[in-house]
């Protein structure tokens, strides 16, 4: 509640400003026909009504600037009090404006404006004690107190609005860091994946070339322009091959060889990485549902990526006695894959450099599918895949 108030001061810091001299603005009202009808102190001078207020506006009329000039306003209402010391003009109830205006210096200026302002403010209660001699010294220790309190609580509004600052940059400033860290664990999964993708391509490329190759030399009709053509398939292939390589080649950071056109994984191996990780000590369930059929190698490589990503997180995260199942179903224009455990889920210790999450949206994004991981009810964790099946390549 009061950080919405404090919110809804700061959007509209005039009119918040007005609202907090409501009470000081009543009681300088209700006090004119009291003021305006006294004695007064000896040898001081009494105002009629209209000076009295005319003298309160020029006290509480800087008071709305306090905020935005805390200087300025606290300076103009000293003036005024001074110049109403300086003519003998009897206390009024708006000169409580002078300790206002210098809580205001106090809680937003630095140490070299506001310990000037507590210093002037205790003047002021110095003359008025020294000006009219029936003021007893506990009237100057009141009085005292009243600006020792204020400053004290200026200092305090200050200390605290400074702390807030701080935990708001520094939230800022984790959030930005979380930012900057999720968009290189992007990027970085990212170049996996065109690294993934391009080996992927290169073996396609590399088979077309040996079937064209092999074409060029057993085809029979008219075999000069058949080998002419496949001859120009096989260099065409070849320099969309050495082209690709050079352009993603500086994504690579392995020592793989140059000529190594082996295929990425798929779901052929998903037996094999279920059988890993029952020997690595994560009990696995692998089950098939539907009519298999073949997949383009993309998009075996998100399947087997997503499911290894998984299952890893499981034994590493799960805690001792965890088990896994792997669902895979086969729909007629998207495949289901839903990778369950049974370990800790929420309860699991964050890690500061995972970022598998990211990598499976970015791998699964580049098909159109979705991707929902979460921990479920009562423990455990699942990562729920649904993947549009297009043509295979």
């Amino acid at each position: 509640m009061f950080g919405r108030l404090r919110a809804l001061g700061a959007r509209h810091s005039r009119l918040a400003d007005a609202v907090l001299l409501v009470p000081l603005i009543l009681l300088t009202v209700m006090s004119a026909q009291p003021y305006g009808g006294g004695s007064g102190m000896p040898g001081s001078v009494r105002l009629d009504v209209p000076g009295y207020l005319t003298l309160s506006a020029l006290l509480l009329l800087p008071l709305f600037w306090r905020r935005h000039h805390p200087v300025h306003a606290f300076a103009a209402v000293a003036l005024v009090s001074f110049g109403q010391w300086l003519l003998r003009v009897d206390p009024v109830p708006a000169n409580l404006a002078v300790l206002v205006a210098m809580y205001g210096v106090v809680s937003r200026c630095a140490l070299r404006w506001a310990i000037p302002a507590g210093l002037v403010a205790e003047l002021g209660i110095v003359l008025v004690v020294l000006r009219w001699s029936d003021v007893q010294p506990p009237g100057l220790i009141s009085g005292s107190m009243f600006v020792v309190a204020a400053w004290v609580g200026g200092i305090y509004a200050s200390t605290r609005r400074r702390y807030l600052e701080s935990l708001e940059e520094r939230a800022s400033r984790a959030e930005h860091e979380r930012d900057q860290q999720a968009r290189i664990a992007t990027a970085a999964e990212r170049a996996r994946i065109a690294r993934e993708l391009h080996d992927v391509v290169a073996h396609n490329v590399s088979v077309m070339i040996v079937q064209a190759d092999g074409a060029g030399y057993t085809l029979d009709t008219d075999p000069e322009k058949a080998r002419h053509a496949v001859q120009t398939i096989s260099s065409t292939g070849r320099q969309a091959l050495a082209e690709m390589r050079r352009l993603v080649g500086v994504l690579r950071q392995d020592d793989a060889q140059v000529e190594d056109y082996a295929p990425q994984p798929g779901v052929a191996e998903l037996d094999e990485l279920v059988a890993q990780l029952r020997r690595s000590g994560l009990p696995v369930e692998f089950t098939v549902r539907g009519t298999c059929r073949d997949l383009p190698e993309g998009e075996q490589l998100v399947i087997y990526r997503i499911v290894q990503e998984a299952l890893t997180n499981a034994l590493k995260h799960g805690g001792p006695g965890a088990r896994a199942t792997v669902e895979m179903e086969y729909g007629a224009r998207e495949v289901l894959l839903r990778v369950t455990d049974d370990g800790r889920g929420a309860a699991a210790p964050a890690s500061a450099d995972g970022h598998g999450l990211i990598g499976m949206r970015e791998r699964v994004a580049m098909y159109d599918g979705s991707v929902h991981a979460s921990p479920r009810p009562g423990g455990g964790f699942q990562v729920a895949v649904r993947l549009p099946v297009s043509r295979a390549a």
